[in-house]
């Protein structure tokens, strides 16, 4: 599925809605493990996924997917958990130079303060000074299991301060109307909370009143 899946109308409602309302909104098994973070403050992105497997300590298939990852694509990529820096500042300006929207790794990442500079997305598990080989590539731009979520080519990849989501491509539409139902929900709930009614009231648990 190419990146033209999603307009940018719907990425920036996304953004806008964020990763928290949207998987609250989906029903669906689609959250990544929470200890993938932004590597600098501020960072999110919205847009199609683009998964790669890179073995430990090893890097190549990062290198491949930068020559084969449509324009517009975030690098979904699995190391397993382990450690080490398979992205730096000279892939940080070689995907801004293909297009490449973001990376998600499960794995690390090193050059932070560069990246932030570039301000391109990057949420990783960690940060290491360790550099990697380039030796073998288990698998570019095929599905797997990313950090406790699927994820395919050309789903979507929401990702902020609060973690980081994948939503199948045939459940956007669905989700992002859900969503916004449930943001204009919250929106009255906070009205009514300004005005001083309760949230045991607002969630219909006044019984536990006197049960405290």
């Amino acid at each position: 599925m190419s990146t033209s899946a999603f307009n940018q109308e719907q990425r920036t409602r996304c953004l806008t809605l964020g990763s928290a309302t949207l998987y609250e909104a989906s029903g669906l098994n689609c959250a990544v493990d929470p200890q993938i973070r932004p590597v600098w403050e501020g960072a999110a992105l919205a847009a199609p996924a683009y998964p790669l497997v890179c073995s430990p300590g090893d890097n190549l298939s990062i290198h491949i997917a930068l020559e084969r990852a449509p324009a517009g694509s975030v690098l979904v990529v699995d190391a397993a958990g382990f450690i080490a820096g398979y992205w730096g500042e000279v892939l940080t300006v070689a995907a801004k130079a293909a297009g490449i929207a973001g990376l998600v790794i499960n794995g690390g990442v090193r050059d932070v303060a560069a990246i932030g500079t570039h301000r391109f997305p990057v949420f990783s598990r960690g940060i290491s000074v360790r550099g990697t080989v380039k030796a073998s590539s288990p698998s570019v731009g095929q599905a797997m299991l990313f950090a406790g979520a699927p994820v395919a080519l050309g789903d979507l990849v929401v990702a902020d301060a609060d973690g980081v989501i994948i939503l199948p491509a045939a459940a956007i539409t669905s989700t992002l109307q859900a969503a916004e139902a449930r943001a204009e929900k919250e929106n009255i709930m906070m009205q009514q909370l300004r005005q001083g009614v309760s949230t045991l009231e607002l969630m219909g648990l006044s019984c536990w009143r006197e049960r405290a």
